[in-house]
């Protein structure tokens, strides 16, 4: 039994990170002190004049974790990180942090390509975002391609017999793979891209009329079409890119705005003295410590957007200095000097300036000037989605009501001015030629998917295999009776049941629910003979015929495609993995352990058929010997 009196008095007097868990062993704070002891303590006061958040918070502490450390910016570091892996309940958090894209120019490769990521690593390569138009990273690097042969393939070394693909005979690469690529030409071609990336465009453009020209007067009139075309889609892609700056600095400019009830940071970015656009940064205001300050919601977000960023601007603008200024500043160092250490960025510092007058100050009021019309936009986009929210509660409980009063069950019915949103849990079988039956789950709360709460299940009983029905009444059976079991991962019970099929479907899945002797209606997704949602059936073979109830027809449309596509994918992924398993059983000294291992480091068969020897070593259990026969087994010895 954790005692909080006795630890607190084991605490140090030193710098460091706390962590408070709850009673699962759940992180849900993360904060950093000068003096452990001293800040730890404050929280557990009864004399202390804490917000209601906090005791909120307090209330749900079961015990605390701490770890040391040598100074207050080596602790502030660590709370970065830890905050990033535990995403604890009561901290400030930036939503989304991992799903914008970046532009990713992989030059610690002999022939650099041009791709897509989410994640940014310090491997030496150039990352140029993040993007929160993935759109616009999709049009820059089609636009990109269609400029420059860049090599597309991931593969590093080539067997000497290759066949080069399509790319290379439409001119959409160097033929990297026949060793047809000049290394110097390739290296300007790329420098040229960065610079692009970079905003230096003006020579491109230059370059591309003259080319222009010169098709022209050769009568080369396609040729010069398209040349006329890449100019108009820079030109184009330029035309966002406002003139600001006098300078040719790098400079973000952040602002706390509130808008939907919610903490929102708007982040202008000028680079090269243009305004390359805007960005909506959601924050989760969960955090106790905060009490909706604008000034501690900005310090919250550098440092968790710029904390490991593999390129930091020059300059931040702020409309007020930050509490922990000195120390940010210090972050923002340390990161500078690590990703100038990974060549992923020049040796700069970054400063964080108010500014009072001059251009840094325009530059900071057009940027409150046109958040003032964000806020205005998302408020009214605010009540345009509350007032869907609410016409689609409304068909779901017309939908949950005549359900109920077919079975004759009681519903549960959210009343006017609740918050919650209804639970729909979907269900669909998948299997091949009656084979490798599988079963999922997906789950949506209004018309929100909750990813986390999707589950997939193996179907286990010989009798089930192939039998829809018996697969059907299998998974909701394990599902009802996890819930049961208090299984922490199926504890929350659904308001209805979605299930892919028709009126035997809804059956069966009654039969299981009535065992349980439970209250949850159940209805089946009918499709028509086209793999269109068709219809709602009910238990008693009424339908609803969706085309009549364009919102019902497009959410459960929605929600039937997501539930096939989840079914589809869970079993077309056990059945690769049974033939991958498969090729590699049969190689010589390749046994259960290193088939996972090599399953965990090249992801797949095919990485593992293009790896070169060097390459198989890399994985700690392949030997000499082992690397041998994984080659000559897929023809490459």
């Amino acid at each position: 039994m954790f005692n909080i009196e006795e630890e607190l008095k084991k605490l140090p007097l030193s710098p460091g990170v706390y962590m408070h868990k709850d009673s699962l062993g759940n992180v849900i704070y993360v904060g950093k002190a000068i003096k452990l002891r001293n800040r730890v303590s404050q929280y557990f006061h009864k004399n202390s004049q804490h917000t209601p958040k906090v005791l909120a918070m307090v209330e749900n502490i079961a015990e605390f974790d701490y770890i040391t450390c040598a100074t207050e910016m080596e602790a502030l570091i660590l709370e970065c990180n830890l905050i990033k892996k535990y995403m604890p309940k009561y901290n400030i958090l930036l939503k989304d942090g991992k799903t914008y894209p970046y532009i990713e120019v992989t030059v610690s490769e002999e022939f650099p390509r041009v791709v897509r990521t989410r994640e940014v690593k310090r491997d030496g390569n150039k990352y140029f975002g993040p993007y929160s138009d993935s759109g616009a990273v999709s049009r820059i690097i089609k636009l990109i391609d269609e400029i420059y042969p860049v090599k597309k393939c991931k593969t590093k070394e080539f067997p000497a017999n290759v066949r080069p693909c399509l790319n290379y005979y439409i001119g959409k690469c160097k033929g990297i793979c026949i060793n047809a690529a000049d290394k110097s030409e390739y290296d300007e071609m790329i420098e040229s891209i960065l610079k692009i990336l970079n905003g230096k465009d003006a020579k491109l453009i230059k370059d591309l009329k003259g080319k222009m020209l010169e098709a022209s007067d050769k009568l080369e009139y396609e040729e010069a079409a398209k040349y006329r075309d890449y100019i108009n889609a820079f030109k184009a892609l330029g035309e966002t890119q406002r003139a600001t700056m006098a300078s040719d600095r790098d400079v973000d400019v952040l602002l706390p705005l509130a808008a939907q009830n919610s903490q929102i940071v708007a982040q202008y970015k000028v680079r090269e003295g243009k305004l390359l656009g805007r960005e909506i940064h959601y924050m989760d205001e969960a955090d106790p410590e905060l009490g909706g300050s604008g000034n501690e919601l900005i310090e919250a977000f550098i440092k968790q957007y710029y904390t490991g960023s593999a390129k930091l601007p020059k300059e931040i603008l702020l409309t007020e200095h930050i509490d922990e200024e000195d120390l940010v500043k210090g972050l923002l160092d340390n990161t500078n000097a690590e990703n100038a250490k990974a060549k992923s960025d020049t040796a700069h510092r970054t400063k964080i300036t108010v500014p009072e007058r001059g251009e840094k100050k325009a530059i900071l009021d057009l940027a409150i000037s046109d958040s003032l019309q964000v806020v205005k936009g998302l408020d009214e986009r605010a009540e345009r989605d509350a007032e869907k929210r609410d016409n689609l509660r409304n068909e779901i409980t017309k939908l949950i009501k005549r359900a109920s009063d077919i079975e004759g069950s009681v519903p549960y019915i959210i009343e006017d001015g609740d918050d919650r949103e209804y639970r729909i849990e979907a269900y669909d079988i998948s299997n091949m030629n009656g084979l490798d039956t599988v079963g999922a789950m997906v789950v949506y709360e209004g018309a929100k998917p909750v990813r986390n709460d999707y589950r997939k299940f193996k179907i286990k009983s010989a009798d089930a295999e192939g039998d829809d029905y018996a697969s059907l009444q299998e998974v909701i059976y394990r599902r009802l009776k996890r819930a049961k079991d208090n299984d922490a991962g199926f504890n929350r019970y659904p308001d209805i049941f979605f299930i892919d099929g028709g009126l035997g479907q809804v059956h069966a899945v009654q039969n299981v629910v009535a065992a349980f002797r439970m209250s949850i209606p159940v209805v089946g997704l009918a499709k028509d003979d086209v793999h269109r949602t068709r219809a709602i059936i009910f238990g008693d073979g009424t339908e609803i015929e969706l085309r009549d109830e364009p919102m019902l027809y497009s959410y459960c449309g929605r929600i039937q495609e997501e539930v096939h596509r989840f079914a589809i994918t869970f079993q077309r992924g056990r059945r690769t993995s049974e033939m991958t398993k498969s090729a590699l059983e049969e190689i010589p000294g390749i046994g259960p352990a290193r088939r996972k291992e090599l399953l965990r480091h090249f992801k797949n068969i095919e990485s593992i058929k293009r790896a070169s020897y060097d390459e198989l070593l890399e994985c700690d259990s392949i030997s000499s010997k082992a690397a041998e026969n994984i080659l000559e087994y897929f023809g490459k010895k």
